[in-house]
């Protein structure tokens, strides 16, 4: 059995990807436009957002973390 050159994908990984990446580029332009979301929807992404920025910044508890440097 041949080993494929597809890296850690194989013959249907990529074959998937390619027909998703293909269906959004042709979806787009065979259906009709949508109207935009209601405003309040929009607020979700940003919040996630907002909620992650805030995580990622906030200090963690060092109470359990000592570390004892001796030389």
């Amino acid at each position: 059995m041949a080993k494929s050159n597809f890296g850690p994908f194989g013959l249907g990984g990529l074959l998937l990807m390619v027909v998703l990446a293909a269906s959004m580029v042709v979806l787009p332009l065979m259906l009709p436009p949508l109207p935009p979301p209601p405003l309040m929807l929009l607020f979700f992404p940003v919040g996630i957002m907002a909620a992650l920025v805030f995580l990622a910044f906030s200090p963690a508890e060092a109470v359990g973390n000592v570390v004892v440097h001796t030389v």
